[in-house]
């Protein structure tokens, strides 16, 4: 470590709680998809925030609109309307199935607000006596208690027992298993369209279409969680839209404030009309510095034509070349993603190629102790991926030398 970096690291350590296991890289400046740290090295950025910064670093676009709104208005309390929040939340009911919305601050968040509403609906219009969440072994909805509950990874539960009562965890993509969990407690079902901490795991064609006609059956709310797969993360505004399959609740967050915390839950009339004045609330949800990201994030994706038909053309671009990479090394057993949004299950562990690949000036992440995950902002450029894969090839050849 640099000088700098050490100082600020001791520092940091003497004030912060250690619930990260942190890289030692304090990062000071950020312009598209490149961040530069406290000593001046720069790094390509292949993992945005964890798949929040949609137009990447300080985008010229998005910093002019929250200078404007900083100079107008930062912050009131619901209790009042304000202009950028319902401008917002229009833009989200045009681009969606949704007929109205709710903000709040974050994923967990969203994700207790769909929980919540989903109870709330179900107590007033299916049964009383209706209060069950069946969630998917191997999602992650969050780390607050009701969106830990539902999360279907008992890593992150360790050490927070008991859970909260009214969860129940199933395969993800079997339907059969959906039918025979189904009991008179049951009030809504709650998936990722494709897991995104689990490792990036698409579901079978169909599947969730089954999963949408299994709700109507049994008069159950349809929950989907798009924190990280919507706003053009998977090549489409939010993912239900390529299967066809509409929810009746969706979360929100990550990408839709570009880089400041934000989260919604989106939801059609029938079921929103249960939030009533009391029911839920969020202090800082919705203010008008917030929003006014979203409004810019929203307009760039769906006024300019080729913003997500990028996405999936980088996207393929990311697909095949892995693909190549996986014939040349045979260090690579399987790819899978959609979009911007790409997992990569090695033969190797993850963390020492993310460590070699930070110290050649490119930060990754990963979603195991296999499995490496490419989540880069949304306006990557051809040459960037290039780049990315000159240092990835790189690396991967060496551990093909070393085995040899």
């Amino acid at each position: 470590m640099d000088g700098q970096t050490k100082n600020w690291i001791t520092e940091g350590e003497k004030v912060l709680m250690p619930t990260y296991a942190r890289f030692p890289l304090i990062l000071k400046r950020g312009k598209g998809a490149d961040v530069t740290d406290v000593d001046g090295k720069t790094y390509l950025d292949f993992v945005s925030g964890v798949a929040v910064n949609a137009l990447g670093h300080c985008d010229s676009i998005l910093v002019d609109a929250l200078q404007e709104q900083a100079e107008t208005l930062l912050h009131v309390s619901n209790l009042y309307y304000n202009l950028p929040q319902i401008e917002l939340a229009k833009r989200l009911v045009q681009h969606s199935f949704a007929d109205k919305v709710f903000f709040c601050n974050s994923g967990a968040e969203a994700v207790e607000a769909a929980i919540k509403l989903a109870r709330l609906y179900a107590k007033e219009h299916i049964s009383g006596d209706r209060f069950e969440i069946i969630c998917a072994e191997n999602s992650f909805h969050g780390r607050t208690m009701a969106a830990l509950s539902a999360t279907g990874q008992s890593k992150y539960q360790s050490g927070f027992e008991p859970m909260l009562p009214g969860f129940k965890h199933l395969p993800f993509n079997d339907t059969d298993a959906l039918e025979n969990a189904i009991g008179p407690q049951t009030a809504a079902v709650l998936l990722e369209p494709i897991q995104g901490e689990g490792g990036v795991r698409i579901p079978s064609p169909g599947y969730l279409a089954t999963v949408r006609k299994i709700c109507d059956r049994n008069n159950l709310l349809l929950i989907f969680d798009e924190v990280q797969t919507g706003i053009g993360r998977t090549g489409h505004l939010f993912a239900y839209q390529e299967t066809g399959v509409i929810p009746d609740i969706m979360s929100l967050a990550k990408g839709l404030g570009g880089g400041l915390p934000i989260g919604a839950i989106l939801a059609i009339d029938a079921v929103a009309a249960s939030f009533q004045p009391g029911t839920h609330a969020s202090t800082f949800g919705g203010n008008p510095l917030v929003c006014r990201a979203g409004m810019t994030v929203l307009d760039r994706i769906t006024e300019d034509p080729d913003f997500l038909k990028n996405v999936q053309l980088c996207g393929m671009k990311l697909m095949e070349g892995l693909r190549a990479l996986q014939e040349k090394t045979g260090l690579i057993t399987e790819i899978r993603g959609k979009g911007l949004m790409i997992a990569i299950d090695l033969t190797l562990e993850s963390m020492p190629m993310i460590e070699a690949a930070m110290e050649r000036g490119l930060l990754l992440n990963r979603t195991g102790e296999k499995t490496l995950r490419l989540i880069p902002p949304l306006t990557i450029h051809s040459a960037e991926i290039d780049q990315m894969f000159s240092i990835l090839s790189e690396i991967l050849m060496e551990n093909c030398d070393a085995k040899t």
